[in-house]
């Protein structure tokens, strides 16, 4: 009985022991403050970024020593740094448009940098903001009009990555005419030069750093410097992507050339080796699931290759 007893007891004490060495290791800090409860918080590590280095944007410098500055861009490296998915996406993606972007911006001679304002409009997407702007580069219809894109209700040429990029640059080229600044460009781009150029005479503003702009475009800038210090140098951001992790370039085609009417896109698409879904994908500026063309205009589909 005894020897059973003292068995019996040891086991209690053992247990009881485990039990408490077990709440110590589930929560650290009951050793350190007593508490009980189980850890609440993430396993991660959050890091403040430092805006140490220069920063450009085609070309025109961003003064660090300026408290002001340096705190807006250091906002939107935190931002679009901890903005994964997105910046993700837009590190995949551009692999794919950007080889298109570049070629053209060299053409139209306008500063490389610019293919980061399309990153920071559109994260290259198709996408249509809450007030109607459509495509990569973000176009209201009046405005695509007046630099000849075509819009109506078969054709969306906002959607139209080679047309689209080049009314962007003559957008753009015409508003550094104007303000002799492609940070200011870019403000007005965002913003609309006419109410931009009125917002600086008020204020007695003469470059990009003295003028005080309504909350979205006094981010804008900073947000495509941020865009293009992330992406050009991803894993320096925690961002690690191998090549077969980018988006392939969709250059892959025949070109067909069409200047008269299609009755249905589905049997175009089948007539030439592929379906209506990928017929879409490789030309997203057709709307419709036709074309009238009356007026016997000439376009350029693209078929992709089996």
């Amino acid at each position: 009985m005894t020897t059973s007893w003292f068995n019996w007891l040891s086991f209690v004490i053992l247990f009881i022991g485990l039990a408490l060495m077990g709440s110590s290791f589930l929560d650290p800090q009951a050793e350190e403050g007593g508490a009980t409860s189980s850890r609440t918080g993430l396993p991660q590590m959050i890091t403040s970024i430092t805006p140490d280095k220069t920063y450009t944007f085609a070309g025109e410098e961003l003064d660090m020593s300026n408290m002001d500055l340096r705190e807006r861009l250091d906002r939107e490296l935190i931002v679009n740094a901890y903005y994964h998915s997105n910046t993700l996406l837009s590190l995949k993606k551009a692999r794919r448009f950007f080889p298109v972007i570049e070629p053209i911006l060299r053409e139209e001679g306008v500063p490389d940098d610019l293919k980061y304002l399309a990153v920071a409009e559109s994260a290259l997407m198709n996408a249509v903001s809450s007030a109607g702007a459509r495509g990569i580069w973000q176009f209201m219809e009046a405005t695509a009009k007046s630099y000849g894109l075509e819009v109506n209700s078969e054709v969306d040429e906002r959607n139209h990555l080679e047309k689209s990029t080049r009314a962007a640059c003559q957008y753009l080229k015409s508003y550094y005419a104007k303000f002799g600044s492609w940070q200011l460009a870019a403000c007005g781009y965002n913003m609309g030069g006419p109410r931009l150029a009125r917002e600086m005479e008020i204020q007695r503003a003469k470059t990009f750093a003295e003028v005080n702009l309504n909350s979205e475009t006094s981010r804008y800038l900073f947000r495509i410097v941020a865009l293009k210090t992330i992406l050009e140098d991803p894993a320096a951001f925690g961002y690690q992507l191998e090549d077969e992790d980018y988006y392939p370039p969709m250059d892959n085609v025949d070109k067909v050339t069409v200047d008269s009417a299609v009755a249905n896109w589905g049997d175009f698409a089948i007539q030439h080796g592929t379906n209506y879904r990928m017929l879409k994908v490789y030309n997203p500026w057709l709307k419709d699931n036709k074309l009238t063309n009356k007026a016997r205009k000439t376009y350029t589909i693209l078929i992709p290759k089996a």
